[in-house]
């Protein structure tokens, strides 16, 4: 009779691997859970800075009263944000994939050139990035208003015209996440199965239809993987906003983790910033499992059809 009893030496591996994990969920709790928690207790507090101490008084749900009946300024950096992730992140994904077909496709030489090239932009730090595109995009000495003026064209206020500032910012930003997606898409190109890729050549499908068809339904678990990570990373955008415009002119380029950097340090509002915090977790989570489940059935469809 065979028993369904564990032997020894399986509940030793299982004893062994919950050991092995607890390091990994002790960092987790200490780093991620324990943070998130406070931050979430804070929200509940008005706190006051009194001679270098705090005082907590107990407001309840005051907070979230107030950032969802009177805030504006929060709202209109929500708004920014999603077009922001929306814009820059759809933008990326494109130029990267493009890019990474077209070193894919080049010579040892060219690929090894086109790809030092590429990634540049990411290894500048965002400090001199500010800097740089500052001076570029400045209205009077900037270098893409004297490129205007050689072309007898008039100067345009980049960074300070309502109408046009926050797609100037979303411009820096698809300039510089853009060899992230290139870097990603590229070495899931160098992982796809040269059979089936010379296979698709040699058939008598067009040059788009075997990206269609072949490579981007091979391509769609690192496409979903991409696209997952510049979502998160675009919902934190704070260094392009705070270096180029501060937020400004108005709330043109209010995005949401300005808006909370205000509030806590400039404001010293230390619940009304967690409370935002609070929300602004919730809304990137329910986002992301929403765009992962979607990005995932898709794939499934297509993957059923091919």
């Amino acid at each position: 009779m065979i028993s369904n009893e564990p032997s020894y030496k399986e509940r030793r591996n299982k004893r062994w691997i919950a050991i092995s994990l607890l390091p990994a969920v002790a960092l987790f709790i200490v780093l991620t859970a324990f943070p998130v928690v406070n931050l979430l207790a804070l929200s509940f507090f008005h706190v006051e800075w009194r001679e270098a101490t705090s005082a907590f008084s107990f407001v309840g749900l005051d907070n979230y009263h107030r950032l969802f009946s009177t805030e504006k300024v929060f709202w209109d950096g929500v708004r920014n944000t999603a077009f922001f992730a929306v814009t820059a992140v759809s933008c990326q994904m494109v130029l990267g994939f493009s890019m990474a077909l077209a070193v894919r496709t080049a010579g040892s030489y060219g690929r090894a050139m086109l790809t030092g090239i590429f990634l540049l932009p990411i290894v500048v730090p965002p400090i001199v990035i500010g800097t740089m595109w500052r001076l570029i995009m400045g209205r009077e000495f900037g270098l893409a208003n004297m490129l205007l003026r050689l072309l007898g064209l008039g100067p345009v206020d980049w960074l300070g015209n309502p109408d046009i500032a926050l797609a100037s910012v979303i411009f820096v930003d698809i300039w510089h996440w853009t060899p992230f997606v290139f870097l990603l898409m590229l070495a899931g190109l160098e992982s796809l199965d040269g059979e089936v890729i010379e296979a698709a050549r040699m058939d008598t499908r067009s040059r788009c239809q075997q990206i269609r068809h072949v490579v981007l339904p091979m391509m769609m678990p690192t496409i979903i993987v991409t696209l997952l990570f510049r979502v998160i990373l675009s919902f934190k955008v704070f260094d392009e906003v705070y270096l180029l415009t501060s937020g400004g002119p108005g709330t043109a380029t209010e995005v949401v983790n300005f808006s909370i950097y205000r509030t806590f340090f400039r404001q010293d509002q230390v619940g009304y910033g967690s409370a935002m915090s609070i929300v602004t977790l919730f809304a990137i989570t329910v986002v992301i499992i929403l765009a992962r489940g979607l990005a995932q059935r898709r794939a499934a469809q297509r993957s059923t059809v091919s």
